[in-house]
């Protein structure tokens, strides 16, 4: 890279602590540092909710997926089709509870309906998974960068995590937001700035046909994905993401921190009407770049550049991209665009995955500290003393991430498979049974604190159970995680004594917008997302 292209990377990394550390000086209670006082923006919270979803390896990941991972192919389009569904849940019904409940940690609310045992274990269970997926995280950015920018993989990981925690323990939820809305504009830069070159280079009708024609598939209706083969078929990929996504964006502290921050509930819905409508185009363009980058990458000329650039032979590229071929992004931005160009674009790659850390590491620390230190520690610290021990939970999340993702660079497991996937099959071991437990709260009244805990549990277990003896697809586990937790509990209610829980709300806010109306709409993109997959798939 040019001198050029490193001042590009370094004015981006000390713009966004400098931004931490002005928006440090507004902070005076956990509240400010956790959920900005409650005055973010609606749009500025669908953004950065939706930068951390596509932005944290989505930029390199997904067109990997679809132009040189085994089974890969146009076919994660599919994974799209859960969302829309799954946030009318999440507008309907989960949102308002928590908002009216006025919480910091999501978790705390099943404390109220439940029981403290039932807050902890679910709340341990989200800082567990998402510990060691945002590690995942950490070490695609640095196995990544460091082919990249010729350092050492352990260099790249701590340099991206010291600029996440020392930005993030500064400026908090604000700075994670304000950074990723920027993050979010960056990334659809480099999608259309690396698509259109690759597109460039190629030509429209020779990009397509460069590609397996079975990887511009999208839909597969004749798999349930009981077998590794079909993992991506239309029904595990729209039925499991659907449980996945109402989890996701309803039970997982790391997105609903940013919902709480926005003051309004008809705001709050409005930030994930962002999500609902603008995940696919986005997602859609991902596949485009991976269709785009891919043709290039299958020409002769590919490996003999991307060589001379990074000072190898073509035969060490391609045994570099058959072992990770999330590397095929950094190596097409090294051998094909110009200085500037390639600056900008690991600016997007770096915002990418910073996006996805920055929320980790502030959710993480706002749930140890409201449901662990505040809990069980330190009940009568002062404004002050809670704030000091924000910042250091961040800083303690972030070196946990940080190590793990640098005792994940001796696994070879975690370098053979796409990230995405590895980052998304680690949440659906958990997310069915921590959606379980509030559906179980808000929407009934039978169940009880300790059949409520073994049903989480049991779901638990089965999906390990299912993980490790079978062939099922990892996207069914959010389903057969939440059945099992409902089963469970439902069995083991009945004959378990005590008081129902009692959770009180405030009231509930007046609203002139006509929200059933919205969600059929949300329901009839749906549709016309299917639709149109369908009317590409044809067209190719």
């Amino acid at each position: 890279m040019s001198l050029f292209d490193w001042g590009v990377i370094a004015f981006y990394l000390v713009g966004i602590v400098a931004t931490g550390g002005v928006l440090a000086r507004s902070q005076r209670t956990i509240s400010d540092y956790y959920l900005g006082g409650r005055t973010v923006r609606w749009w500025q919270s669908g953004l950065s909710t939706m930068a951390t979803q596509l932005g944290a390896i989505s930029f390199v990941s997904a067109p990997a997926f679809v132009a040189l991972k085994g089974d890969g192919g146009m076919k994660w389009l599919a994974y799209e089709f859960g969302v829309p569904l799954a946030l009318i849940f999440v507008m309907a019904i989960l949102i308002p509870v928590f908002h009216r409940a006025g919480v910091v940690s999501i978790y705390e609310y099943l404390e109220q309906r439940f029981d403290a045992g039932t807050r902890t274990i679910v709340s341990l269970l989200f800082q567990v998974g998402r510990g060691l997926a945002t590690a995942v995280s950490v070490l695609a950015a640095g196995l990544i960068l460091s082919t990249a920018l010729g350092i050492s993989t352990w260099t790249a990981i701590l340099v991206i995590g010291a600029v996440t925690i020392l930005y993030d323990v500064l400026g908090g939820i604000r700075v994670v937001i304000l950074t990723d809305v920027a993050q979010m504009l960056i990334i659809m830069v480099g999608i259309l700035i690396c698509g259109g070159v690759a597109l460039n280079l190629v030509g429209w009708g020779p990009a397509w046909s460069a590609l397996d024609p079975e990887r511009l598939r999208i839909l597969d209706f004749g798999r349930w994905g009981l077998d590794q083969e079909g993992t991506y078929a239309f029904w595990p990929m729209t039925l499991g993401g659907l449980f996945l996504y109402m989890s996701y964006y309803g039970c997982d502290q790391s997105q609903v921190q940013r919902e709480l921050s926005v003051g309004r509930i008809d705001d709050v819905r409005k930030s994930l009407l962002v999500n609902a409508f603008g995940r696919f185009p986005v997602v859609l363009l991902y596949t485009l770049m991976g269709v785009f980058v891919g043709a290039v990458v299958a020409t002769p000329e590919f490996l003999g550049q991307a060589a001379a650039v990074m000072g190898s032979s073509p035969d060490a590229v391609a045994a570099t991209l058959e072992r990770d071929p999330d590397r095929m992004v950094p190596l097409f931005i090294l051998a094909y665009l110009p200085p500037g160009g390639i600056g900008l674009l690991f600016v997007a790659i770096l915002s990418a995955f910073m996006s996805s850390l920055d929320s980790a590491l502030n959710s993480m620390s706002a749930v140890t500290v409201r449901d662990f230190y505040q809990r069980y520690w330190k009940r009568d610290g002062d404004a002050a003393h809670y704030l000091r021990a924000s910042k250091l939970f961040t800083v303690f999340w972030g070196v946990f991430c940080i190590a793990f993702a640098l005792l994940f660079t001796a696994t070879p497991e975690a370098t053979r498979q796409t990230t995405i996937v590895l980052i998304n099959a680690i949440g659906s071991l958990l997310y069915g049974p921590i959606l379980a437990a509030f559906v179980l709260g808000i929407l009934t009244r039978w169940a009880r604190p300790g059949s409520t805990k073994a049903g989480i549990l049991a779901g638990v277990g089965l999906n390990i159970v299912l993980w490790q003896v079978t062939s099922v697809s990892w996207l069914w586990w959010n389903v057969t995680g939440f059945a099992a937790t409902i089963l469970v509990a439902a069995a083991l209610s009945p004959v378990e004594t005590g008081p129902e829980g009692e959770v009180r709300l405030g009231p509930p806010e007046p609203t002139r917008i006509r929200w059933p109306l919205v969600y059929a709409g949300i329901a009839g993109y749906f549709l016309a997302i299917v639709g149109l997959c369908r009317l590409i798939e044809v067209a190719v």
